[in-house]
């Protein structure tokens, strides 16, 4: 896994019983470079990252066999130099650019008993990169899914495009014949030109696109490229082994034939978190975004969640902040989370605020990035009762807070990049200021947690303090200039900084900014679009925000998938040669999905799920939902299917849970309430039945409205 390896290194173990056969066995090894061994590549034409990270260097392995007989003896073969080694096929590898296979290269049996390794070099003792080897807990990146091409086409004499349907991070697995000596040249891209010929500007490492822009050696062009040279006249298999590509579009030149569709399968790679949660709806258009939406986390979830799984492939914690609770409802984050909690522990400065973890050198993101430090233990806590982890960071979380005060001893968070791609300007002030007064709201919870009640009221008088700082930068004062006021009060709502009998004013305000708006859609950006999904659901209606996501007109979820796409964009507009094609951060609408069309939400107050709220809305134009997720101590279920003029609902508590029911009931209805799993169970004991506000516990139950 991807870590700053001077600090902290994971091993894996593996029982290997099934693999020893009788007689002599053999250990045999490949090492790729990843990003220990970065190429000296200037990516944007100035971040190398052979400096910017914080240890590199040749790669290195060490490994251990422990061998345990039926009689109790122990024996133990490690790494050292009684190892030899010898330089293999694999010519060049690179996480960005790809990899160069020469097949003639090849070494027939040397992961084969009986080998002859005398002519091999010796292995080299080496101290490693020097951080701490721990255990891996998390997740490891597996091949979790196997695309087809949906189909294969020559748009140029010697050119062969493998459409495979979707956009995914991945690489090819690909049959293959020729002449020894034949160079087979794979390139990648999420789009193509009308003519057919790939695209693949919008997966370009780095924005390097121009002679000289990435350094001496550096491609013109450092697009995602892999080479294959045959090997031997009879018919040969080539999957890379150290690189992942994000593509829909192969294109291949070199072979002198057309493959077949059964020649090429793409091979879906990510970090394997257990993906157990599930929603549906009866609008195709919801599925579609939700399927997208889906596509996109996991294609970003290669040891560390990126921005996007091509250009950068970097752990930005802006992306971290908006998207960590979609990604929580889909898959089961919580070991995965707290790897990524310790790579900010292992990246921060003192100083400065830094954008990304592990570390590359990125700090213009300020505040609103670093905080996914304190606002993914957070989420750890709230979707997992993961109180044992505040525990352990807790001293670290109070100096994280002692260096936001040093760098903004005003309060204000004067600096950083704001709601990235939000269609009209939003002052950074605003939004870096909401996360830190969301930080130190956090921390006033973990400071009761850990019983500090001298932190408790420090950080609830902090909470004060900033509260007061935006409410009057930003609600007291007249709005001024060129602002998205979509992102402003949506903000403002979201993290109650307006007084209470003025957030009608607010929501007022909202709603003509969204009417005025393209289409009366959003124009938010990374952070104001969670916001905005929020605040309309919570202070007006989520049917209206239903009527804006099931919308294909521009700029919305519904017009990407109109437009073809298979992965969430980075921008509302559409992109064919700067902006990523596949970007989490917009995939906020899949967190809306769950919290309110299916209606499941943590409360604050119960950590894990313990009482949450269980309050799903029904718009009009949408007949069903199925929903279902994964707490601590079980799954909870909330189906719900409108027929004629009545709505059933279908609703599952695991044991030891209680949930507050919360679902739409006019004066003229009647609610019905049976419990499926105990027919001798009375209706009549729950208090507010009719009201449509009551408790659950554990069981399955019938709720039918009419």
């Amino acid at each position: 896994a991807w870590t700053e390896f001077g600090k902290r290194v994971y091993y894996s173990d593996y029982d290997i019983t099934d693999l020893l056969s009788d007689g002599n066995n053999c250990i045999g090894v490949v090492l790729g470079k990843g990003f220990y061994d970065p190429l000296p590549m200037k990516m944007w034409g100035n971040k190398n990252l052979r400096v910017a990270l914080n240890v590199i260097g040749r790669p290195v392995f060490i490994g251990k066999l422990i061998l345990k007989y039926k009689n109790g003896k122990e024996e133990i073969i490690k790494t050292d130099d009684s190892w030899h080694f010898e330089y293999g096929p694999i010519l060049k590898n690179n996480v960005y650019l790809g990899e160069v296979c020469d097949g003639r290269k090849k070494i027939k049996g040397w992961d084969r008993p009986g080998f002859d390794d005398s002519t091999w070099e010796t292995a080299l003792v080496h101290d490693g990169p020097g951080g701490q080897l721990q255990k891996a807990f998390f997740p490891p990146v597996q091949i979790t899914d196997t695309i087809i091409p949906v189909d294969i086409y020559s748009p140029r004499n010697g050119i062969y495009i493998a459409d495979m349907g979707v956009n995914f991070a991945g690489v090819q697995r690909i049959r293959l014949k020729g002449d020894p000596g034949d160079s087979i040249v794979f390139r990648f891209g999420e789009r193509i030109y009308d003519d057919g010929m790939l695209n693949p500007m919008t997966t370009v490492c780095g924005q390097i696109k121009r002679p000289g822009m990435g350094g001496p050696g550096a491609p013109d062009t450092a697009w995602q490229t892999d080479t294959y040279i045959i090997g031997s006249s009879e018919e040969e298999s080539y999957t890379p082994e150290f690189t992942f590509h994000t593509y829909r579009y192969m294109e291949i030149s070199g072979l002198k034939y057309k493959p077949q569709i059964s020649d090429i399968e793409g091979l879906a790679l990510n970090s394997n978190v257990p993906d157990i949660n599930s929603f549906s709806s009866s609008s195709d258009l919801i599925n579609s975004i939700q399927e997208v939406s889906e596509r996109t986390f996991l294609s970003n979830l290669v040891s560390v969640q990126s921005d996007c799984p091509a250009r950068e492939k970097f752990g930005y914690g802006g992306d971290l902040n908006a998207t960590c609770e979609a990604f929580i409802y889909n898959f089961d984050m919580q070991s995965f989370y707290r790897k990524t909690v310790y790579d900010w522990v292992d990246a921060m400065k003192d100083s400065i605020f830094i954008d990304t973890a592990p570390f590359v050198d990125t700090k213009y993101c300020g505040l609103s990035w670093e905080s996914a430090f304190i606002i993914t233990q957070y989420y750890l806590c709230l979707y997992y009762n993961d109180t044992d982890f505040i525990k352990e960071l807790y001293s670290l979380d109070k100096q994280w807070m002692e260096k936001a005060a040093r760098i903004h001893p005003e309060g204000i968070v004067d600096a950083g990049l704001g709601d990235h791609e939000s269609l009209e300007p939003v002052p950074s002030e605003l939004v870096g200021t909401c996360h830190y007064l969301f930080c130190a709201r956090i921390m006033e919870q973990f400071a009761t947690l850990m019983n500090d009640s001298e932190g408790e009221a420090q950080y609830r008088q902090l909470a004060e303090k900033l509260k007061t700082i935006i409410r009057k930068e930003y609600w007291e004062k007249p709005v001024e200039g060129k602002i998205n006021r979509q992102t402003l009060f949506a903000s403002l709502l979201h993290y109650d900084i307006i007084p209470p009998e003025e957030a009608a004013s607010a929501v007022d305000s909202l709603m003509k900014s969204v009417n005025s708006a393209p289409a009366g859609h959003f124009t938010t950006g990374i952070f104001g679009t969670k916001y905005i999904l929020e605040a309309i659901s919570e202070y007006l209606s989520p049917d209206k925000v239903f009527e804006i996501v099931n919308s294909t007109e521009y700029p919305g979820w519904g017009h990407m998938i109109d437009q073809g796409a298979t992965t969430i964009w980075e921008t509302w507009k559409e992109s064919d040669n700067v902006y990523s094609n596949c970007h989490p951060m917009f995939g906020s609408v899949s967190e809306w999905f769950y919290r309110w069309l299916g209606g499941i939400r943590p409360d604050p107050g119960f950590p894990g799920f313990t009482k949450f709220h269980l309050a799903p809305c029904t718009p009009e134009n949408l007949d069903h939902v199925n929903c279902t997720y994964h707490s601590p101590e079980g799954k909870i279920v909330s189906n719900w299917k409108k027929e004629n003029s009545q709505c059933t609902y279908y609703f599952k508590i695991p044991a030891g849970l209680t949930a507050m029911v919360n679902i739409q009931v006019s004066p003229t209805q009647t609610v019905s309430l049976t419990k499926t799993d105990d027919p001798g169970f009375q209706s009549g004991t729950i208090a507010g039945l009719q009201s449509g506000k009551f408790d659950l516990k554990e069981g399955h139950y019938q709720v039918i409205i009419k």
